[in-house]
């Protein structure tokens, strides 16, 4: 048996194709810098071990908890969830986080045609899968090739609410998509608003979570590596206390047979 870890996170670096408001800024300290700390704090040079070049170290000094491969807990949606208080990333059950996958397949539906319940369950249908509770599902458009550049933040499909009432409905707790966001695209949802004076069409699919408590991933990638089912999937976030969302290493696992 040979287990295969298939990575679905986004690297975390400066992009400068990223919106403003979610770009990442690391820095990158040398070895050197690790050399004199030491020494400040108290040990002389003539004590460092031979061939010893200090430590290197980095600092992020701007990454919102959006801003890479993430999931979104509850309250980042509402403050309540059907009237009561809204979890924050750090009280979310981990064995929610978890699971046996699923990929269903969207990676037809073009740029602002948001995915449906209809769409969900003639692709499931089609791929002979059969969601249970505790699955984790993950909804594949192929739109990480636009990773790193403007297109990434402005086209993609996206989940519409009936959509997502659909998976939690079947006990889905925990959902993905390969996409800078659940919804359809953030400006294009601010247009049609504008356009039709729809007060209910912005962040329609987000908006489920003040009613029915489920989290999703954002900006996973990779997901054309994947079978439709056969794998676990581990997608543990950092516990970042009273946050709305953190980033995660997000990986899926198969077992395969050496014949």
């Amino acid at each position: 048996m040979v287990t295969r870890i298939i990575d679905l996170s986004k690297p975390i670096q400066y992009n400068a194709g990223d919106p403003w408001f979610m770009r990442v800024k690391i820095k990158h300290k040398p070895h050197r810098a690790g050399r004199l700390l030491i020494r400040l704090l108290g040990l002389p040079f003539r004590l460092f071990p031979l061939g010893f070049t200090g430590w290197a170290d980095d600092t992020i000094t701007k990454m919102g908890v959006h801003s890479t491969t993430h999931i979104d807990a509850p309250w980042h949606y509402s403050p309540q969830v059907n009237g009561k208080p809204a979890s924050t990333i750090d009280q979310i059950p981990l064995e929610w986080c978890y699971g046996d996958g699923l990929v269903i397949d969207m990676s037809h539906k073009a740029d602002f045609d948001p995915i449906t319940a209809a769409d969900l369950e003639s692709a499931v249908s089609a791929a002979g899968l059969s969601i249970a509770p505790g699955n984790i599902v993950l909804i594949r458009t192929d739109r990480d090739r636009y990773m790193g550049t403007p297109e990434f933040f402005e086209r993609g499909t996206g989940m519409s609410a009936e959509a997502t009432l659909w998976l939690i409905d079947r006990g889905v707790k925990v959902m993905g998509i390969d996409q800078w966001g659940w919804d359809l695209p953030l400006h294009w949802q601010i247009r049609e608003a504008r356009r039709t004076d729809d007060r209910n069409l912005f962040w329609a699919a987000h908006r489920v979570g003040s009613e029915k408590e489920y989290l999703h991933m954002e900006q996973l990638t990779n997901l054309k590596a994947l079978p439709p089912s056969g794998f676990k999937l581990a997608v543990f976030p950092l516990k970042i206390v009273g946050a709305s969302a953190a980033p995660a290493r997000v990986v899926a696992i198969m077992e395969n047979d050496l014949d």
